[in-house]
Parts: C-alpha cells; sequence; structure tokens
C-alpha cells in the first residue's frame, strides 16, 4: 500500500485538487483498463496522462488525433528495406505502455477502430502478421465533448473497451490559484520523477486481482446488467464485456481503500463511470431528456442490495 500511495501523492503534487479523479484513474489502472477522458478543452487532460506515465515509469506515447490520420499513423507499417530483401515492421506510437490518445473523436470512425484489436488483445496486426504489445498496455482517450464542432461520435464497439469514463471538471478557486503557480510546460513535468518501475505496476495489478468478491455480489452486478438491457428508454444495454469491467473495477477500488473485500458501496461508486458512456437511449428518450445517468439512478434505485457482514 506503500507504494500506491506514493503514487497517489507524486501524481497530487503537480496535478492539484481532483484527487477523487486521480483515485478513479489509478482505479482503472490498477484492473489494466483502458480510460476515456472527456471534458472541455484546457482542464489538463493531456498533462494528467503524461504525468501518470512518468510516476509509473512506463514508456510513453502521444497520439494527436486530427481527421487526416490513418489508421498506419497509430499502428506503424511493414517496409521494403532493400539491403535485407524482406519487408520490415516500422512500430507505430501504439508500441508503448501507456499511449495518449489526445482528441481521439477528432479523427474518422474507420481511424478510431485501429486501436480495437490493441485495446482488446494486446496486439496489432500488420499485413497478415501479429505484433504483441508491451505489458502493461493502457489506452488512456481524451475526447471533447460531442457537441463541439469537428468531432466524431466513438463506435459503440470503441465505446465498450474503455473501463471507465471519467470527467475532470474545473478547478476550485484556491486550486486554480496554486495552478497558476505552478512551472509551464514541460519544465513542470521535468520535476515529475517515477515512483515505481512497471514490473511493480504489474504486481500491484495482480494484488488488485486477488481481491474477494461475494458471490452475491457478483449476482448484484449481473441484475444491474440485466436491468440496464431491459429498460424502456434503453436502446443498447451494458454488454457482458462492460459487466466484467465493473467485477475488475470495483476489486480495483477496494485495492485503493486497502480493503482486501469488495462492499456493495465500491459498486454504486463506480456504477456510472464504467455504465454510464455504454448505454444508448432510445431516440424518444433523448427527445424527453433523459440521460445515461438517469437509467443508472433508476436501476441502481430497483435493484436490491446485498447485505453484507465483513465483505461476505
Amino acid at each position: 500500500m506503500d507504494k500506491l500511495l506514493n503514487i497517489l501523492q507524486n501524481i497530487n503534487k503537480v496535478f492539484i485538487g481532483k484527487e477523487e479523479v486521480i483515485s478513479k484513474i489509478m482505479t482503472g489502472i490498477l484492473c489494466g483498463g483502458h480510460l476515456l477522458i472527456e471534458d472541455v478543452p484546457g482542464v489538463g487532460k493531456t498533462t494528467l496522462a503524461k504525468v501518470i506515465a512518468k510516476t509509473l515509469g512506463c514508456s510513453f506515447s502521444r497520439i494527436q488525433f486530427t481527421p487526416d490520420l490513418m489508421p498506419a499513423d497509430i499502428i506503424g507499417i511493414s517496409v521494403y528495406d532493400k539491403g535485407r530483401d524482406e519487408f520490415v515492421y516500422r512500430p507505430g506510437p501504439v508500441m508503448s505502455q501507456i499511449v495518449l490518445a489526445d482528441e481521439i473523436n477528432r479523427t474518422s470512425p474507420r481511424t478510431q477502430s485501429s486501436l480495437l484489436e490493441a485495446m482488446e488483445e494486446g496486439q496489432v496486426s500488420v499485413d497478415g502478421v501479429t505484433y504483441k504489445l508491451p505489458d502493461p498496455f493502457i489506452v488512456i482517450a481524451t475526447q471533447n465533448p460531442v457537441e463541439f464542432e469537428g468531432t466524431y461520435p466513438l463506435p459503440e464497439a470503441q465505446l465498450d473497451r474503455f473501463m471507465l469514463r471519467i470527467t475532470i471538471g474545473y478547478p476550485g478557486s484556491e486550486d486554480e490559484r496554486r495552478i497558476l503557480r505552478l512551472p509551464a510546460g514541460k519544465n513542470l513535468l521535468q520535476s515529475v520523477e517515477a515512483v515505481i518501475t512497471p514490473k511493480e505496476l504489474l504486481q500491484l495489478q495482480r494484488q488488485a486481482k486477488e481481491v474477494h468478491l461475494a458471490g452475491s455480489l457478483e449476482s448484484y452486478i449481473i441484475e444491474l446488467a440485466r436491468a440496464s438491457r431491459n429498460h424502456a428508454d434503453v436502446l443498447l444495454g451494458i454488454s457482458p464485456r462492460g459487466a466484467k469491467h465493473l467485477y475488475l473495477a470495483v476489486k480495483g477500488l477496494a485495492f485503493i481503500k486497502g480493503r482486501n473485500y469488495v462492499l456493495p458501496d465500491d459498486i454504486k461508486e463506480m456504477l456510472a463511470f464504467v455504465f454510464a458512456h455504454r448505454i444508448i437511449l432510445k431516440p424518444e428518450a433523448l427527445l424527453k431528456g433523459i440521460t445515461a445517468l438517469d437509467i443508472i439512478a433508476e436501476i441502481a434505485e430497483r435493484t436490491p442490495v446485498p447485505v453484507m457482514v465483513d465483505g461476505r
């Protein structure tokens, strides 16, 4: 737990006033999940991803998504090497342990989808040859709200591969005062040092997976997912992958909180982060002003909560 505390404190030194946001992001990372950070420009989405990568001692690459970006710009290409008389794979930026997919919804769905295999299977295929990605491998994608001009909605299959969707929000006035006094740009990042190694991160991930989750809570997760699928206002509910992501995420949250077992409150706390970006509403529900968060609140209210004693 000392290592985990060091990680959180190190990030909090330069990313001020967002302890809960950082806690949720680390929850996803401890579960090996990919993260989607959605917010307006200028709140520090890119800086946060860079600080996390440096803190964890992981290799890092940033892909700036633009309308003219091509899949090969992400996963790499095979080029003919005249001296060797063969095609040689030139890795793309996806071959890093932490990949920042910056403004992912500013490129076409075809290019967005080039990340699907990497995110799900930890590998990429180029010209029929499969290349394994490094371990750990985590995609931190940022996107502007879909109402912004020049954005493309992420395909449902792409959204479903993100374990958590997180918003950062604006800082409070005192926190913003502290932010104003921080060094700018690369000078700020140069002050960040790694507090663990990738090997130690993998060890923390293994420990998080060992957190106990009672059978009654497994049933609770299943019932919440089924309730989303059967809701009258929902066109597309939570997939089995989404239920699995919630199962993993609550273990990570319990681990961060210093417990070796999951409580029902952990599930309630993570519900919106895991479910909200996966629920697709019917057009008539959207016209009524209903949101995915409304649906989540309703199914959480209606689904009976198991009674737990000492995590069992």
